[in-house]
């Protein structure tokens, strides 16, 4: 069975034949209004969301299917302590397909180990977003013209942001790359991104506080907001809420042809003066999303009959046991009977991380 846990379960060449088929979308949308004609997707938010929930609600909609949805973890037998993995077992007897978005990391991956159907990753805690990620690079690639040979900047919480670290994690396979990482010290990148993905891949990067010493250097400006939910201490969000915010001023030092993508929503990290410049790109964005989750469902459906079995991911790779995980946001921390493992991330430095959350093995 074929799922969208990580942006990286596809290669360069699937994201780019879901890129193609997302514009033939939005090109001809009548020839796929009957494309899902019989099917139902099951959307399961735990966590709030309009965009990403009304987007696949919207798109599979639009290709002819049929949603079932939930709204609220109060809303299910979640509250009454059913596992996730039971739950979307349960679910994949009603659904076809199922866009699951959770506040703990690694939950998706949990549920597709036992779901009978697609899952597709809605957005799991501060981990990853990876639909997230194919709105933003089929938004790039229609203001671009390309994936390739960029240089971006990613600017506000890049700690917590999980739409970076999918970003980064895709856009780290195409040549040329050079990043530009903005943010307080204390909303850096968290060390998977940076041994995982920039390390190993070579990409070149650097980061600073300062905004306006950059922007004029950019391709695309990626803003983020900083997000309240992900921080233990409300003080902490308090004194960092405001870091960053992107003005007409700050706009009048980009580039001509620079683009700005936001994931939203927005609180005021983005001036809404800059709505009205042409180089803003976040609503475009939400657009995109839409055509590319078509896309996608569209995939996961025809390679569901072709390959019905169980997610095997785990037989890949080498794993080993250990310690509870010190993220306490893991999936692990929760699920039933679900065991800490470990995959071997940065042999040089025999680091392992949690298998579910990327959190590093406690020593």
């Amino acid at each position: 069975m074929r799922h969208l846990i990580d942006i990286l379960d596809f290669s360069v060449d699937e994201l780019q034949e879901l890129i193609d088929t997302a514009v033939d979308i939005a090109e001809h949308p009548a020839d796929y209004r009957e494309a899902c004609r019989g099917k139902k997707l099951a959307t399961l938010f735990f966590e709030p969301s309009t965009r990403t929930r009304l987007s696949f609600e919207a798109a599979m909609y639009e290709l002819g299917g049929n949603v079932l949805s939930v709204t609220a973890a109060g809303s299910s037998s979640a509250a009454k302590g059913e596992s996730v993995s039971d739950t979307c077992q349960v679910v994949s007897c009603y659904a076809d397909i199922i866009a699951m978005r959770h506040p703990l990391d690694g939950a998706p991956l949990v549920a597709s180990f036992r779901s009978g159907v697609p899952i597709i990753n809605a957005g799991d805690g501060g981990h990853n977003h990876p639909t997230q990620t194919l709105a933003d690079l089929l938004t790039i690639y229609r203001e671009k013209g390309r994936l390739d040979h960029l240089t971006v900047g990613f600017c506000g919480d890049l700690k917590y942001g999980r739409t970076v670290h999918s970003l980064i994690a895709a856009l780290a396979r195409y040549p040329g790359l050079k990043l530009v990482l903005i943010s307080p010290k204390e909303l850096r990148i968290p060390g998977y991104v940076r041994y995982n993905t920039l390390e190993p891949n070579a990409i070149p990067f650097e980061e600073t506080e300062d905004l306006e010493s950059v922007i004029g250097g950019l391709d695309i400006l990626y803003m983020t907001r900083i997000q309240k939910e992900r921080f233990e201490d409300p003080a902490n969000y308090e004194r960092l809420k405001e870091s960053y915010i992107l003005t007409a001023e700050k706009m009048a030092m980009a580039g001509k042809d620079m683009s700005v993508l936001h994931p939203l929503p927005r609180v005021n990290e983005i001036s809404v003066v800059v709505d009205d410049d042409p180089r803003a790109c976040y609503f475009k964005q939400v657009l995109n999303g839409k055509y590319m989750r078509m896309a996608l469902i569209l995939k996961l459906l025809q390679e569901a009959g072709r390959d019905p079995g169980p997610e095997r991911r785990f037989e890949k790779i080498e794993l080993i046991g250990g310690p509870v995980c010190k993220n306490i946001r893991c999936i692990t921390r929760v699920e039933q009977e679900l065991k800490p493992l470990y995959r071997l991330t940065d042999p040089k430095h025999n680091i392992w991380r949690c298998a579910y959350c990327e959190a590093r093995r406690p020593e």
